[in-house]
């Protein structure tokens, strides 16, 4: 038996309208500088702290208390960016999982530099 030819009967499809969402440019550039304050107060907060590790490694051979430190400090950075008079509820997340990242690995990197030969016996 010979089948019949099915017509495809294309229904109606359904309309969509993209909409964009407000941009408010000047919001997010304040919000972009302001990260960006943030992000240079953080940097200067792990160069501190991984000179202080530095001494800490070359005066008492602890490098276990530096690493220690400098975590700790990681682990409170929100508390003391809120101490400094930073609005902590601005702070967007993934900005400050990368500020926490470049704190561990300047304020560690730091610390194991000047605890090296050329700079050992400075500090």
């Amino acid at each position: 038996m010979a089948k019949k030819k099915r017509r495809i009967v294309e229904e109606p499809q359904e309309e969509y309208e993209f909409t964009p969402t407000e941009f408010n440019e000047r919001e997010f550039i304040l919000k972009d500088i302001y990260m960006t304050k943030v992000f240079m107060v953080v940097t200067v907060f792990a160069i501190v702290v991984g000179i202080i590790g530095a001494i800490i490694c070359n005066h008492t051979g602890m490098w276990w208390l530096a690493t220690i430190i400098s975590f700790a400090v990681c682990a409170g950075l929100t508390k003391i960016l809120g101490l400094l008079k930073f609005r902590v509820d601005m702070l967007e997340t993934k900005s400050m999982l990368g500020n926490y990242l470049l704190f561990l690995m300047l304020a560690l990197g730091i610390c194991i530099l000047f605890s090296n030969e050329p700079f050992h016996t400075v500090l």
